[in-house]
């Protein structure tokens, strides 16, 4: 009998562990940008995605367009990171929220943006085995149009499945900045650069015998 992919949690704890930044080095794409933890990069095998359903049935246009710009996303991902689709918030491991992200003051100017990704790392407890794993939240507004919307969902994405950090390249879908037209497919450089992350050695994934200490999260955009 095949172990259940996305099996629900039963006890969960939020550990005290930070992204870093790693030390120079030569690294394909732009992985010497890319943060890490103490812990290895926090990267699974496997994702566990749960996508906020719509506020009513049948959903409205506008709740319909969000949904059908992050299933695209996600179906863009899918070639290149094994992840399933979930119902419930308690089997999951990342989570995509329609919601535009509050302010925040950066160098003293606040400073709206389209998406936002938070990382918390926690011990999960699923089948009765203990193990570490990320807990990503990922917002994406719904107030944008289609292709801002779909590429502010991959974008966020990216950054879920392992890559925080930015590329310099407007070309690549975690560019910092993109041109004029939005990045709506992983280049060569981002499908590198998730190759090299995921590569790495990781205690993510892996089960949990000692007690770490309690709790942080990150964000970037």
């Amino acid at each position: 009998m095949q172990p259940e992919l996305c099996p629900p949690q039963q006890q969960v704890r939020t550990l005290q562990v930070s992204l870093e930044r790693q030390p120079p080095g030569q690294r394909p794409g732009y992985a010497s940008s890319i943060a890490t933890t103490s812990l290895g990069p926090p990267v699974l095998k496997h994702w566990c995605v749960w996508v906020q359903p719509a506020a009513a049935t049948p959903a409205n246009r506008w709740d319909q367009r969000w949904l059908d710009q992050v299933s695209s996303a996600l179906t863009t991902w899918r070639a290149l990171v094994p992840l399933t689709l979930v119902d419930n918030l308690d089997q999951a491991n990342v989570l995509i929220h329609r919601q535009r992200p509050a302010r925040r003051q950066v160098a003293g100017v606040w400073r709206a943006s389209n998406g936002r990704t938070q990382l918390q790392v926690v011990d999960v407890q699923r089948q009765g085995r203990r193990r570490l794993e990320p807990l990503v939240k990922v917002m994406v507004s719904p107030g944008l149009r289609a292709e801002a919307l779909q590429a502010t969902a991959l974008h966020e994405l990216g950054h879920a499945f392992g890559l925080w950090g930015h590329s310099s390249v407007p070309t690549d879908v975690l560019a910092i900045s993109q041109g004029e037209r939005p990045v709506l497919v992983p280049s060569q450089r981002d499908s590198l650069t998730l190759a090299w992350v995921m590569q790495q050695t990781t205690r993510f994934g892996s089960t949990l015998r000692k007690p770490i200490e309690p709790a942080e999260s990150e964000s970037l955009e």
